[in-house]
């Protein structure tokens, strides 16, 4: 989010004069009461759920204003108060067959809150009777457990350890009022996201010693519901900017642009649909009692054929995923790795599969998005093991060997932590500690193949990120080492060829022959 923030100011200077976009300057934008409070001041959630919510307050009266809370130290909140929440949201994309173009100007955000730097704000907001529901988006490393955590600290570490924090004041300023508890939705791309949420909540409870009250209180009185989110979001329109600016007459710099698609899959009792009426608002969203299916699809098709394609693409020379899917060996490598290695291993009828993924891979082809893969890379240990693993490890179980497509994408992945490709750099973006593992290891390795080995053995056995060692794995090892010894030798384009023939040479070589006993 920092990033993002630098490199849309890199754009500011050069913008010809106009209004300012903020309150004083849109007379007419409407206010709300604040019943809403967002964890994530990022590209997705405002052209996501504050498009939903906006969408909400103009064709159903929903009347909800919202509190934008920055999770990390490091964001754009700034950048955002400075436009008193408002900004547009420019949607591309098909409609009906024809091609359509939409802006929306959100207005429905009241507050946008740092509270590393103004803690009293935020708590303000927490206690707000008004409030009860919380969206949030903290990335696939967002919803986790963070053993230093304590009650007194202004904020906690960890997402989690906020929210529970958070209950707890609430809890206390409202006597244990059932009728003040919240309802969660958590956009995070984590399997059941909102039981992962309290389940860590709970445990946050229990380890400081708020009491069995309130403990009670959070199961009565809260709903945490786990959600799928489906909207691809490239984000800021660095290269249209001026026109696009022009078109709006407003010096708006937090643009967002979207695809027109968009799907919201919310897992939820009935009451909670009546009290959210997204689908009044004739917005796709869907209220579902069991949303497990929804989710291996969207997240292991959509999700991972993108991850699973950044570093192979990025690395090829190519910068946006059309132009990817567009181009002979890179779209057949996308397709390849749907339809050969991911859709087998997806429970469901094969032909309902087949529909489902052509849609998918169609949105990718959309002349409208300009969807960077560096946009993707961000964080992509965490994504590639929530995305790409699943698909990984079940292909292996069921066909007794591994995924060359998605075995060759691990390779690629670790090709791209190494921050430089064909003499030029460029800039990654993860966690500290997994960058600085990379910075590490690809010090240590000098290309022969059993430094390569090494190299693979040590990213394999993080179980950090993976939850399990990895070299278990039968042939992962040896397999993602012989490809990641071909990228280094002959470079991605080339690289990349060789797995797509259909006697791909590498699926008989053995460790004797890279030379790696």
């Amino acid at each position: 989010m920092f990033n993002l923030a630098v490199e849309n100011e890199c754009f500011y200077n050069t913008i010809i004069k106009m209004k300012k976009l903020n309150r004083s300057t849109v007379t007419n934008a409407t206010k709300h009461p604040t019943k809403i409070m967002q964890f994530g001041e990022g590209n997705f959630l405002r052209a996501f759920a504050d498009w939903i919510v906006q969408k909400m307050n103009t064709n159903t009266g929903f009347n909800a204003g919202v509190d934008v809370i920055q999770p990390l130290a490091n964001g754009m909140i700034d950048m955002l108060k400075a436009q008193d929440g408002l900004y547009h949201v420019y949607l591309k994309g098909i409609k009906d067959s024809k091609p359509i173009t939409e802006f929306t100007r959100v207005e429905c955000i009241n507050n946008c809150i740092n509270p590393y730097s103004d803690f009293d704000k935020y708590t303000e907001s927490v206690v707000n009777p008004d409030l009860r529901f919380v969206i949030s988006n903290t990335t696939e490393a967002g919803i986790s457990w963070d053993e230093t955590d304590t009650l007194d600290m202004q904020p906690q570490n960890s997402f989690p350890g906020k929210i529970t924090a958070m209950l707890y004041t609430r809890y206390k300023a409202f006597d244990g009022d059932i009728s003040k508890g919240l309802i969660f939705f958590a956009c995070e791309l984590i399997d059941r996201n909102g039981d992962v949420l309290k389940k860590y909540v709970l445990q946050h409870a229990e380890r400081w010693e708020l009491g069995k009250e309130f403990i009670e209180w959070v199961n009565e009185a809260c709903c945490f519901c786990s959600t799928l989110v489906d909207r691809i979001v490239p984000g800021f329109p660095k290269d249209d900017i001026k026109q696009i600016q022009e078109e709006l007459g407003y010096e708006d710099n937090l643009v967002v642009v979207g695809e027109y698609f968009h799907l919201w899959v919310i897992e939820a009792p009935e009451w909670v649909k009546n009290e959210f009426p997204a689908q009044e608002a004739g917005l796709e969203v869907q209220f579902v009692k069991d949303m497990t299916r929804f989710r291996e699809q969207k997240v292991q098709v959509l999700n991972g054929c993108h991850t699973g394609s950044y570093a192979v693409s990025f690395l090829s020379g190519i910068e946006t995923v059309r132009e990817a899917y567009e181009s002979l060996d890179m779209g057949s490598f996308m397709k390849e790795l749907v339809y050969d290695e991911v859709l087998p291993v997806l429970p469901g009828n094969e032909k309902e599969l087949k529909k489902f993924a052509n849609k998918i891979l169609e949105r990718f082809a959309n002349p409208f998005i300009r969807h960077q893969w560096q946009s993707i890379a961000l964080n992509a240990m965490s994504k590639w093991e929530t995305r790409n693993l699943p698909s990984l490890i079940n292909f292996q179980k069921a066909h007794g060997m591994l995924p060359q497509k998605l075995a060759f994408s691990l390779a690629a992945m670790i090709a791209y932590f190494k921050g430089e490709t064909q003499g030029e750099s460029y800039k990654v973006q993860d966690d500290e500690w997994i960058l600085d593992f990379y910075k590490e290891a690809w010090a240590k390795c000098d290309g022969r193949p059993v430094s390569i080995h090494r190299l693979v053995k040590d990213v394999l056995s993080l179980d950090k990120v993976w939850k399990q060692n990895l070299n278990d794995i039968p042939d992962l090892t040896i397999t993602v080492s012989h490809y990641l010894f071909l990228i280094e030798q002959v470079g991605m384009k080339k690289a990349v060829k060789t797995v797509l023939k259909a006697d791909n040479p590498l699926m008989n070589f053995t460790i004797d022959k890279m030379g790696m006993n």
